[in-house]
């Protein structure tokens, strides 16, 4: 959706809302010519794959592992029934995104325990880091387990089935009301990464925090999001994958389509309608409807996008 109403403050609150998607099944997307279409609501995972072959990837977020509160008493749980449902996919994909709060307090038995659930899906995983898997002292769990081979904090890129992704960090140094922060050096970093790369190549950014603007006065949005899209402005087709907010929202401006992931923990009010952002409890009936995966698929050379939205029940 483009086109929106922006003030001082960023996206006003109608135009967040209308351009979010509650849909207990999935938006498929599709892209041609790098111009983006929504096709309209499917049920699963399965119908995007038929539609369209080609590399699947998954993404899961905000995992929380160790959250325990009434929002949801078993984070753990939801987790596991969500490796389950990938583990029942028709068709296996490439590797899965995991876009930060892996775990709740970056303690290391709950880094333990999400790897001991995370992989039994058998897949690759590549990870970026959430403010909750931030909180120990020195900052190493999360370092020790996914950050070798990373640059500065841990950003890094890497190619699949014709696609250059690019996982960003924007969870340190996080300015007022908590909006996120790439810095300098990580934006010099991205800006040399993308040289030199065709404008045909389809680019996947991913991070925690929403590189675009959704609801500044609860920090949800990148304060220097805006210079990392202008890197990726000319390549005809760009995907940006974020966390964070707990639920799905998508927009599409020119070449560019965002999308936020359901939580596997718990779901947070939609922005404006509670005095502020945190674990929300819901009905017990419709937790599970309010959590869940998200797959994308790629189909080389048509520049084929589908983002499928997979609630863990429903």
């Amino acid at each position: 959706m483009s086109g929106h109403d922006h003030g001082e403050d960023g996206v006003s609150r109608r135009k967040v809302l209308e351009c979010m998607t509650w849909a207990g099944t999935g938006v498929l997307w599709t892209i041609t010519g790098g111009v983006p279409r929504s096709l309209g609501i499917i049920d699963s995972a399965q119908a995007a794959t038929a539609a369209a072959p080609g590399m699947t990837f998954l993404q899961i977020s905000d995992s929380h592992v160790g959250f325990d509160k009434s929002a949801n008493p078993n984070a753990l749980g939801t987790l596991e029934e969500a490796v389950a449902k990938i583990n029942a996919m028709p068709a296996k994909p490439s590797f899965m995104i995991h876009t930060g709060d892996i775990t709740h307090l970056s303690k290391a038995a709950e880094f333990d325990n999400a790897d001991r659930i995370i992989s039994q899906s058998k897949l690759d995983v590549h990870y970026v880091p959430g403010e909750h898997d931030f909180l120990d002292e020195d900052v190493k769990f999360y370092r020790e387990r996914y950050g070798r081979g990373t640059k500065g904090v841990g950003w890094y890129s890497f190619d699949a089935g014709g696609v250059h992704f690019i996982g960003l960090v924007n969870v340190v140094d996080l300015k007022a009301g908590g909006l996120g922060n790439l810095g300098a050096e990580q934006l010099a970093w991205l800006e040399d990464d993308l040289r030199g790369k065709s404008k045909s190549t389809p680019i996947v950014l991913f991070a925690h925090i929403p590189l675009w603007t959704v609801y500044p006065e609860w920090g949800w949005g990148t304060e220097d999001g805006g210079r990392a899209l202008e890197y990726v402005k000319g390549f005809g087709s760009v995907t940006v994958l974020n966390g964070h907010i707990h639920q799905v929202m998508q927009k599409v401006e020119g070449n560019v389509t965002f999308h936020t992931a359901r939580s596997t923990a718990f779901p947070q009010p939609a922005p404006g309608t509670a005095p502020s952002p945190g674990p929300m409890k819901v009905e017990d009936a419709r937790l599970r409807a309010m959590l869940g995966i998200a797959s994308v698929n790629f189909k080389q050379n048509e520049q084929r996008l589908a983002i499928i939205d997979t609630p863990l029940q429903g």
